[in-house]
């Protein structure tokens, strides 16, 4: 046990002891007269609550979480609600994978797992499975940049206060290059009655930095502004910047830009895969330092760009933007490095007969966050950024229903009540915010696709199951064609409005085992404006409701271990919405894989059957690195290059496969 608080008198010693199952009692020594104790015991407690601030007793950031002092042998409200308000405590900081809040966390759902009386199912005998993974990028100890003008001495510039490399930059030496200014660094083709946009159209950019301001102009309207937006990201402007032969992007904020702060931060977003070319932020001082022989203040240079950009079709501009600043070269060196860390899933078996069962089936939830928005997943605003994500629904309420059915099929089993022939596995995944890491991970190692005599052969998952409303939201259907009947016949007796969804390709866990032949359905109660920010609190949830969920689930996963035939596996071939969809009408079909970030170009875990990509013989594993002649370094790349496909018409995709280039035709179909 965890003692802490040893501090009474001179005389005497006061002190709380928490225990493994999180009982909290009180010792003194020498011993308090009774009469005393429980004086002494409210003032104690009373202070640590007000020295700490903690949720609960306001145990401190050492302790542990405590478990429930009593839970119901049914799938019960109370219970989910206390397993909610554990996860969100603030000792979890937010649960984000490879943080010490995950850490605490995961102790947790191991002895939570233990109390249930599940066999631990993770690494040599423990419940914990972890996994490597790159958690974010940070700057190395080598990061220079200086301005050499012509007859005068170089001038070096401070990393992390005059300028930043970005996550996703190259790092390595920049020989001194050129300038040239670039207005915005757009490209926009002319559509929907807006007139086209080439900032490069006039200008030389090989081999040179390119300046340009940051994202679009305010002034703009907001048709407009809509126009460029999706033209105007980070990575899409580096893109632009690395096809047109530049050696690097040099990105200002602008004084009409309107940011909360000049420099962009050093934000790991989720796909470590950079560009060939340095990507620099830069405080609008050193622009202004750079473009300052062409004698025009920075404020008004911006000001005439987004002039420039405010022109009607067919208008007439006379600002005269600077473009090659002959006198000036940048040079230096980026240096970034990549964070490592280790996640850990928490997986516990019940084994329903006398020995372990060949074949499974798995029920599992996401139960890492994203901390306090440190990555690129936080929707948070206002004096809500920074803060602690606690992540209730998103997806404490995931994992408190799946604890609930653990702990509802194990005392049932204890009861002597027969639950058929296959045994369950319950899995807790982290690394679900940062791709599907630790779900993939297991996959791995405990999927074989090409055989279904063992292991998983249905899988069952929850993410976001707290704000039931009208109807449950059952997706993944269209992965078996047994779902239908199993569904229908598991719901009868309960007062549960469900709708179903035929997609397959979701945007959780689900597809790590999708994608490897595992049929799969997956619980979500929607969407809402808590998303992904510090509002995201376990008082909004509707525990009644996940616990009918919970009902619904237990159902499904007992048929299945009773039923004599594994659920046969359906390819899907064209996914309508999820993971796959980025709003643009093509389709090929591929899946990426999301936990090899650190990949040149984009790594899939499968293609959908019958689909494109694979009736032009890609499959998963393969590197695709060039398409419709486009460099393709990252997914952000992949993404661009979608876009500008038309449906029917072949083009050429670039793969890797084993080290070896691969070119081959695919013919994008439609979504619609």
């Amino acid at each position: 046990m965890t003692v802490f608080g040893r501090h009474w008198n001179s005389s005497s010693a006061l002190s709380i002891a928490v225990g493994p199952n999180g009982i909290v009692k009180l010792m003194s020594n020498p011993p308090i007269p009774c009469s005393s104790r429980g004086w002494m015991a409210a003032l104690l407690i009373l202070a640590l609550m007000g020295s700490c601030g903690c949720a609960g007793l306001g145990a401190p950031e050492g302790a542990p979480l405590p478990l429930p002092h009593a839970t119901h042998a049914s799938i019960n409200a109370a219970d989910l609600e206390a397993h909610v308000r554990a996860l969100t405590d603030r000792r979890a900081q937010g649960r984000r994978a490879g943080t010490a809040g995950e850490r605490v966390a995961v102790d947790y759902l191991a002895r939570v797992f233990a109390s249930i009386g599940l066999e631990p199912a993770g690494d040599e005998g423990d419940s914990r499975h972890r996994f490597d993974f790159t958690s974010g990028v940070d700057l190395g100890p080598d990061n220079t940049l200086r301005i050499s003008r012509r007859g005068e001495d170089a001038v070096f510039l401070a990393v992390d206060s005059d300028w930043r490399p970005l996550s996703f930059s190259r790092s390595g030496a920049v020989p001194a290059s050129p300038v040239v200014f670039a207005g915005y660094g757009l490209v926009v083709p002319e559509s929907d009655g807006h007139e086209g946009v080439d900032d490069y159209s006039a200008i030389d950019v090989q081999d040179r930095w390119v300046l340009v301001f940051r994202d679009v102009p305010q002034s703009l309207d907001t048709d407009r502004r809509q126009s460029l937006r999706r033209h105007a990201s980070l990575r899409y402007k580096a893109m632009v910047a690395r096809d047109h032969g530049a050696r690097g992007i040099l990105l200002a904020s602008g004084p009409l830009g309107r940011f909360k702060k000049e420099l962009i931060p050093l934000r790991f977003d989720a796909s470590l895969a950079g560009t060939r070319i340095a990507v620099v932020s830069i405080r609008d001082a050193v622009a202004q330092s750079i473009l300052g022989e062409s004698g025009e203040m920075l404020e008004t240079i911006q000001a005439g760009v987004d002039a420039e950009l405010s022109v009607a079709p067919n208008g007439d501009s006379y600002f005269q933007r600077p473009g090659l600043l002959p006198d000036v070269e940048l040079g230096g060196r980026v240096d970034l490095v990549t964070r490592k860390a280790e996640g850990t899933n928490v997986l516990g078996r019940l084994q329903v007969g006398p020995n372990p069962s060949p074949q499974t089936i798995v029920l599992g939830a996401h139960f890492d966050h994203i901390g306090h928005g440190e990555g690129s997943g936080s929707l948070a605003s206002g004096s809500d950024v920074g803060g602690m994500h606690p992540g209730a629904d998103d997806n404490a309420s995931g994992t408190a229903l799946l604890i609930e059915i653990a702990e509802f099929l194990t005392r049932r089993k204890s009861a002597g009540e027969e639950l058929g022939e296959r045994d369950f596995v319950f899995a807790a995944w982290s690394g679900e915010e940062l791709g599907l890491l630790g779900s993939h991970a297991w996959v791995e190692e405990h999927v074989n696709p090409h055989s279904r005599e063992g292991g998983p052969v249905a899988y069952l998952n929850f993410d976001m199951v707290g704000r039931l409303r009208e109807n449950l939201i059952v997706q993944g259907l269209g992965s078996s064609p047994d779902w239908a009947g199993v569904l229908e016949r598991a719901s009868a007796p309960l007062e549960l409005t469900i709708s179903p969804q035929q997609d397959s390709y979701i945007p959780s866990d689900a597809t790590s085992f999708y994608t490897q032949g595992v049929p799969v359905l997956n619980a979500f109660t929607g969407a809402h404006s808590e998303y992904h920010t510090p509002r995201d609190t376990p008082d909004l949830l509707n525990f009644e409701g996940t616990a009918m969920i919970g009902e619904l689930f237990a159902r499904i996963a007992e048929e299945l271990s009773r039923a004599r035939f594994a659920p046969a596996y359906q390819a899907q071939k064209d996914p309508a919405a999820g993971q796959m969809r980025s709003g643009f009408r093509v389709f090929l079909g591929t899946v990426p894989d999301y936990s090899q970030t650190d990949v040149s170009g984009v790594r899939l875990s499968g293609v959908a059957p019958a689909g494109p990509a694979e009736k032009a013989g890609m499959r998963g594993s393969d590197i695709i690195v060039e398409l419709d002649g486009r460099t393709i370094e990252n997914l952000y790349d992949y993404t661009f290059a979608l876009e500008a496909l038309r449906v029917g018409t072949p083009t050429r995709i670039a793969i890797l496969r084993e080290g070896e280039r691969i070119e081959l035709e695919v013919v994008p179909s439609s979504r619609d």
